[in-house]
């Protein structure tokens, strides 16, 4: 890819994929995004709470504490030229009692690690900044913000199209044919042909890396995030963003709570095992992807590993008190009654063989193909620096 100008084919019109198309198109090259919905951002990218995360959670040096922490700079830079509703109100990450201090202090130290302005509070500081939060010490984190992703997202279609490339909704990719030169990518409505294809499929990445001849080590597990929101009544017992300490095992962030841009207040998510890929309710099942599911390798590891986990998110899923009482480790006057049902939204998260959660971004490569296997959170965060990794790396190698 070191001549401007060859042709590039994007799986996936979320934020990742729209991402990469515009770093494609800024620097000179021809671009066509394919994506089966007939509209961008159809599926994580406008599901979820519209955080801009800092980078406070990862492991330093991983892939995702360095480009979170880049791409909560790079987001907020974009969003401010291109006029895109966003602030910056930071968040407390709390320690309700005692038994958290040590964890919450593991998370002071990746902080510094990853350079992420936070500070340390007692109780009662922390409770300077929000009232009703019940906890003996928080961490401040400062470079917290919020935003909508799914407006970013359609902006950077704008510009893709504005820079000469397209936007194809409405096309899903039925077959892949790599050849020494190029590839040859088979939609239900046409053929395209293109140098290089970039698969950013989210919830069907390892589907599309199949159909390009590859065989992933990882395999797509969907998790349904549920979300509850506060009644108006109620909604002021948050003033900004309060999160627990999380637990170190798991990729999840744990219930928490959020005040949106529109002074909406939501409360999640959980993370129950969903019965499709785009299973947003627990009425919708898929076979298919059910038997993706469990016949991989790594699903009983995986199972037996954190059973009790999943059996208590399917109790709270199941059960408003549950989640109110989980909620109320947090803000104590929190009532059940004050929560109602919200949009649910699915994390596609990569499972590797031995049944871990795959806890760093992760990238498979052929001559003429780039897929991104593991993109969740903070992928929407991290995106634009997403893109410019996949580009250097297409620069580099291609």
């Amino acid at each position: 890819m070191s001549t401007p100008g060859i042709s590039v084919i994007v799986v996936g019109g979320g934020i990742v994929g729209l991402a990469v198309a515009h770093e494609l198109t800024t620097a000179g090259h021809r671009v066509r995004v394919v994506e089966k919905e007939a509209t961008v951002a159809a599926h994580q990218t406008g599901r979820n709470s519209g955080v801009i995360h800092s980078g406070l959670y990862y492991r330093p040096g991983s892939l995702k504490a360095r480009l979170c922490v880049a791409g909560a700079a790079s987001m907020k830079q974009f969003a401010a030229e291109h006029d895109i509703a966003h602030d910056v109100p930071g968040k407390l990450v709390v320690a309700p009692d005692h038994r958290q201090v040590d964890a919450l202090q593991e998370l002071e130290r990746r902080a510094r690690a990853n350079g992420v302005p936070a500070t340390w509070l007692t109780g009662e500081q922390a409770r300077d900044i929000e009232p009703h939060v019940s906890c003996v010490a928080a961490l401040h984190v400062h470079s917290t913000g919020r935003i909508d992703y799914a407006e970013v997202t359609r902006k950077l279609a704008d510009l893709v199209t504005a820079q000469g490339g397209e936007v194809l909704l409405g096309h899903q990719v039925t077959r892949i044919t790599e050849t020494s030169s190029g590839v040859l990518v088979g939609t239900d409505q046409d053929e395209l042909r293109a140098d290089v294809l970039v698969n950013c499929a989210g919830l069907h990445s390892d589907r599309i890396a199949r159909l390009g001849g590859l065989d992933p080590d990882v395999r797509i597990v969907p998790f349904r995030g549920e979300y509850y929101e506060l009644d108006p009544a109620h909604a002021d017992l948050v003033r900004g963003l309060v999160y627990p300490v999380p637990d170190p095992d798991l990729p999840f962030l744990g219930v928490h709570l959020t005040r949106g841009l529109d002074d909406t207040v939501h409360a999640g998510p959980n993370a129950v095992l969903a019965g499709a890929r785009e299973g947003y309710s627990w009425t919708t099942i898929r076979g298919r992807d059910l038997l993706d599911t469990v016949t991989w390798p790594g699903f009983r590891p995986l199972a037996r590993t954190y059973w009790k986990t999943g059996a208590a998110e399917v109790a709270r899923s199941l059960s408003r008190r549950r989640f109110a009482a989980a909620l109320r480790v947090l803000v104590p006057d929190l009532p059940t009654e004050a929560l109602r049902r919200a949009p649910a939204g699915v994390r596609a998260q990569a499972i590797d063989r031995a049944g871990s959660l795959v806890d760093d971004f992760h990238f498979a490569r052929t001559p003429q193909q780039v897929h991104v296997l593991n993109a969740p959170s903070p992928a929407a965060t991290a995106s634009l620096e997403i893109a410019k990794h996949i580009v250097a790396e297409l620069t580099a190698r291609t």
